[in-house]
């Protein structure tokens, strides 16, 4: 095995190429080529082969890349191009060596980008870096451990500390997780599913009274029509572009409702079949509406609008009368409301004509069985939960929950992060499941809300929060308003990484700091009573195994599992009736545990090992049951609001490229939207650049236009002339995190709003340019 990759470069962002106009396809033959050209690079034949043909197999390990379902029957290569980019991201057999913390101080990797951090290998044992020192240090486990709990143990209060989980960990290292924190004594407990689909289980649980999906993989195949909104599955998902071309063949209409003309919203070329090779591939979306930032809520409102008035004007042919008498509640209330919704701010909301709304009001009314589904491009916004409430409202006027082919579909876009949810992870837990755990563990969990992602910033910022420790991701990377989210983690007195790679938060640290290597899920994971598997939960509830396949990188390396397991010893002793050693030795004694505490997990030892796995009850889809006060599926009133624009400035949002997975950067290409060699750049309508006095190719700073005068703006980018909605604008996460306030959050659900910036492009002159900086 090597250290150093001698290929990895910084990005010269003056050498940016845009190249024409993007592209209107996805996968295909490129997309086979960049999947297998990075594999055989970075981990060769053998490696490639031991991982790739195992990826969301029956009997191999689970894709970290996203949380889309797998069919009933796998293909060979059942795996996408950012599967297989992720897959050779984690099981690289580059590592870091010792004198690597040596050459490169914690001040120098805060200059490093994103790209450069990941590629310089996994992480192989645990380092430590001293206060005022700006070196990490190879130390032993068990003086990791014991830094940790000294510093816990001493802390005045529990809810001092802070515990972040990544959505890729696994369903036992989450139970683990989450039982360890609350034995500690704080709910305390942050995770990624505050910054992204959190507006998702607020709008659905209120409402229907589950925060997850009511479909299945096969419902989508057997809907008459499919919505899709605010998400790009080309990139984030490209695995669901299977499932659509599998609706389009069984007949199903697909309307994509989306700020960009994506490629994977478009036309799919199947790499595994000949007309994906050599024709034109399948035509997905047979609407496109190109809807302006924040329009999806008066969007929804206009359709819904329309099927009431298709009922008032044919009593009795249109609603679902019966499914709406028995399980639902609110409909007079919202008719109500929505006879007075106001067309012309319908259309100033959405930018859209009255009949592209009247063709999709059509579509809805002619189809019998409906899904739509959403990802960030709904949750991100101010009224995010509002939206998402809408969508329910609108499936709730014709039946469609409940039914074959049809209901609401959140696409999560970690791989467990629903997991982790189910199995505790959230700072809110209900009192059902705190009493459940307190019973199983024989102790007393706290009752009173902890902190989220964004309330963890806040008490990091103010004190009140002074270690720090992350199960995976890259929390300050990932979250809004850098500079606060930075100069909140280097306040704490204690920053502690679980991690596979490095990343920004690894350079961002409390007064010390450690790292902990961890496996990966490619990796065989061996224990006392020999080689343990995990599982993990997809976003239509059905949990299955995830078994590693190839050896460690590393011989020194724990699992997320033994690492929680010996810190929770050395922290709690006996405090609460857990077998921590136990857990480590054999991983059935935590599922054990699992099936006893977890509602829909019961005999989970046996579930989890039948072909396929199992899929946890859900209500609404089951039985059109609805975990709601009433009893009752709720139809909702929302006030109509959508995002204002000043005049000289426009509405952007952030999104990933195509060479990316959240923060990790794994190129810097995004070919779909024609950008090589760099990142920095902003995506505008032609028609606004020609409006704003500005032209293709200029460089701008991109500033935040907030009331608090706070400066948040992007140095030096490139604008590029873009087909998006007009008003609207783009830029990359996680570098466009530095314009969205702290304080900017979704009404209800705190998620940041990362989809509605209000920023003014001001023109550089050449004598101005310098490297680029987010500041």
């Amino acid at each position: 095995m090597t250290r150093k990759n001698p290929e990895v470069e910084e990005a010269d962002e003056s050498d940016i190429e845009v190249s024409g106009h993007p592209k209107t396809w996805a996968a295909g033959v490129p997309g086979v080529y960049h999947s297998m050209q990075p594999a055989l690079k970075h981990m060769g034949l053998e490696r490639s082969r031991k991982t790739l043909l195992a990826l969301n197999q029956k009997d191999g390990f689970d894709c970290m890349s996203c949380a889309w379902p797998d069919p009933g029957h796998r293909k060979t290569f059942e795996f996408c191009e950012n599967g297989a980019k992720a897959v050779t991201w984690e099981a690289t057999p580059v590592v870091i060596g010792s004198d690597f913390w040596q050459e490169h101080p914690v001040s120098e990797l805060l200059k490093r980008s994103e790209y450069w951090l990941g590629m310089q290998g996994r992480l192989t044992e645990p380092v430590y870096k001293p206060a005022g020192e700006d070196h990490y240090r190879p130390v032993s486990w068990d003086e990791a451990f014991g830094i940790i709990a000294d510093k816990l143990t001493s802390l005045p209060s529990p809810d001092q500390a802070a515990f972040y989980t990544s959505g890729r960990t696994s369903n036992e290292a989450a139970f683990l997780y989450q039982l360890f924190i609350r034995g500690y004594g704080t709910n305390n407990l942050p995770d990624c599913s505050n910054m992204c689909h959190e507006s998702s289980g607020w709008g659905m649980g209120q409402t229907i009274g589950v925060g997850k999906a009511t479909v299945s993989y096969d419902d989508f195949a057997k809907a008459d029509l499919i919505i899709i909104m605010g998400q790009n599955p080309g990139t984030n998902h490209p695995r669901m572009l299977t499932a659509l071309e599998e609706a389009k063949e069984a007949g199903a209409s697909i309307v994509a409702v989306n700020p960009l003309p994506e490629a994977g919203l478009m036309r799919y070329k199947n790499p595994q079949k000949v007309k994906g090779i050599i024709g034109r591939g399948t035509d997905l979306a047979d609407q496109f509406l190109h809807i302006r930032i924040g329009g999806d809520m008066a969007l929804l409102q206009a359709v819904s609008r329309r099927v009431l008035d298709a009922e008032a004007a044919n009593p009795g042919t249109v609603l679902d009368h019966q499914f709406l008498e028995e399980h639902c509640q609110g409909l007079e209330e919202l008719r109500a409301h929505l006879a007075e919704l106001d067309e012309a701010a319908v259309l100033e909301a959405t930018g859209l004509r009255a009949e592209e709304i009247d063709e999709l009001a059509d579509r809805y009314l002619r189809a019998e069985k409906v899904i739509i589904t959403w990802a960030m491009g709904i949750t991100q916004h101010k009224k995010g939960v509002a939206t998402i409430k809408e969508i329910i409202n609108l499936l709730l006027l014709r039946g469609n929950i409940g039914k074959p082919g049809a209901g609401a579909s959140p696409i999560r876009g970690h791989s467990n992060v629903q997991g982790d949810r189910t199995m505790g992870i959230w700072e809110q837990m209900p009192p059902a499941f705190l009493d459940a755990l307190g019973k199983e563990f024989s102790f007393e969990p706290p009752r009173e809300h902890g902190a989220d992602a964004v309330e963890t910033i806040r008490q990091m910022r103010d004190g009140g929060i002074k270690v720090f420790i992350a199960m995976g991701g890259n929390f300050v990377g990932a979250m809004s308003d850098t500079r606060a989210a930075e100069a909140a983690m280097s306040g704490t007195d204690l920053s502690v990484q679980i991690s596979t790679k490095l990343n920004r938060s690894h350079a961002v640290t409390g007064s010390e700091a450690l790292i902990l290597p961890t496996l990966g899920r490619t990796e065989i994971d061996m224990q006392e009573s020999g080689p343990q598997f995990v599982s993990v939960e997809d976003t239509v509830c059905a949990v299955h195994a995830s078994h590693g396949t190839v050896a460690p990188v590393a011989p020194n390396l724990l699992s997320e599992v033994a690492i929680v397991c010996q810190l929770a010893q050395r922290v709690l002793g006996d405090r609460i009736s857990a077998d921590w050693a136990g857990f480590q030795k054999d991983y059935d004694l935590i599922r054990e545990h699992i099936s006893h505490v977890v509602v829909g997990c019961e005999d989970y030892n046996r579930k989890i090992r039948q072909e396929g796995g199992f899929v946890l009850p859900n209500g609404p889809r089951d039985s059109r049951t609805f975990n709601t006060p009433t009893g009752k599926a709720m139809l909702t009133v929302n006030e109509l609001e959508h995002v204002e624009r000043p005049a000289g400035t426009l509405i952007l949002q952030s999104m990933r490229s195509h060479d990316q997975f959240n923060t990790t950067i794994y190129g810097h290409n995004d070919r779909y939207r024609g950008i090589k060699k760099g990142r920095e750049v902003v995506f505008v309508n032609p028609e606004d650049l020609a409006e704003l006095g500005l032209e293709d190719g200029q460089h701008v700073d991109v500033r935040g236009v907030y009331p608090d005068n706070v400066e948040r703006v992007l140095r030096n980018y490139r604008l590029v002339s873009y087909p998006s909605a007009r008003g609207c604008a783009a830029a990359y996460y996680p570098e466009a995190n530095v314009l969205v306030p702290l304080e900017s959050v979704a009404e209800g659900s705190q998620t940041p709003v990362s989809k509605a910036v209000i920023v003014k492009l001001e023109p550089i002159t050449a004598l101005e340019e310098e490297p680029t900086a987010a500041g």
